[in-house]
């Protein structure tokens, strides 16, 4: 059966030698941070990154966790071969999801930067435009795919429903956490629904042709992308064959913002990615004697 993405209640409460009888303070303290994550509804940059900064901090007090001689006492004589290998596969999958999301970002912040760069000049006309466009688009297209195959791979990996190993029952439920907070970063960087393969030209006239989305609308939003997009339909859709620009400040200005957000992002995925992978170095050295 899949494992849920996050599971209603905590397991922590099983009886196993691989936590002490009694909680270590730790135990608390994830408890806290898996509920904060739970309970958020991330849909802006600076939410998803509150998130992002959460996972470490919940990866740190797992690593702290991790350490106790007796969770490694524990995980060494009570995990089988079977369980073993799954652990050690999904924090693999884990790192592999983190590193991917981070690596596209990279790409959307190059492109958004190429598109920055060509309202500035304002040299080649539509038809650059349509180019930086373009690209920008298809970008965000591969990124959302590259993260949503990676949640699949976790996502449809069988478990059991019930572990009678504690620590193995809390590294489940902070990677479900973990899904769920890295499916908020692809529908928030989703923002409008991505175009398909098209000509550079037809993608233009497709733009001109959709209903305006004004900025003043989108800014009551939270989701930056979608505020870029809607900024885009309405430069393109006022543009005349024979007339300059209309307004490009209010673009640039949303994509110098989109920038600095998406590298505010990247940080937070590369902070995570070393937890992720201090935690596969502490899972490797315990259960490898």
């Amino acid at each position: 059966m899949a494992c849920s993405p996050v599971n209603a209640k905590s397991h922590f409460h099983a009886r196993s030698n691989s936590l002490p009888s009694r909680p270590h303070p730790l135990v608390p303290q994830i408890n806290e941070h898996l509920f904060r994550l739970k309970a958020s509804e991330a849909t802006a940059s600076s939410s998803i990154r509150n998130n992002i900064n959460g996972l470490s901090d919940l990866y740190d007090l797992v690593n702290n966790l991790l350490l106790l001689p007796n969770t490694q006492q524990a995980l060494a004589q009570e995990c089988n071969g079977k369980q073993v290998d799954e652990m050690l596969d999904r924090s693999l999958r884990l790192m592999d999801m983190c590193g991917t999301t981070k690596d596209a970002l990279i790409q959307i912040k190059e492109d958004t930067k190429e598109l920055e760069s060509a309202l500035r000049r304002r040299r080649g006309g539509e038809s650059r435009l349509a180019h930086e466009v373009g690209e920008y688009s298809v970008s965000r297209k591969k990124a959302n795919k590259a993260i949503r195959r990676s949640l699949r791979v976790l996502k449809t990996c069988s478990c059991p429903e019930n572990e009678t190993i504690a620590m193995i029952s809390i590294l489940r439920e902070v990677e479900g956490v973990t899904i769920a907070v890295f499916e908020s970063l692809s529908s928030y960087l989703s923002g409008l629904k991505a175009q398909s393969k098209q000509s550079r030209w037809s993608l233009v006239s497709k733009l001109m042709h959709t209903k305006r989305i004004t900025y003043e609308a989108e800014a009551s939003g939270t989701n930056e992308f979608k505020t870029v997009d809607a900024e885009l339909y309405s430069l393109i859709g006022n543009k005349s064959s024979k007339s300059t620009f209309l307004n490009p400040e209010n673009v640039q200005n949303m994509l110098g913002k989109l920038e600095s957000c998406t590298q505010d992002l990247e940080g937070g995925l590369e902070s995570l990615l070393r937890r992720l992978i201090k935690t596969r170095v502490f899972l490797l050295n315990i259960l490898s004697h």
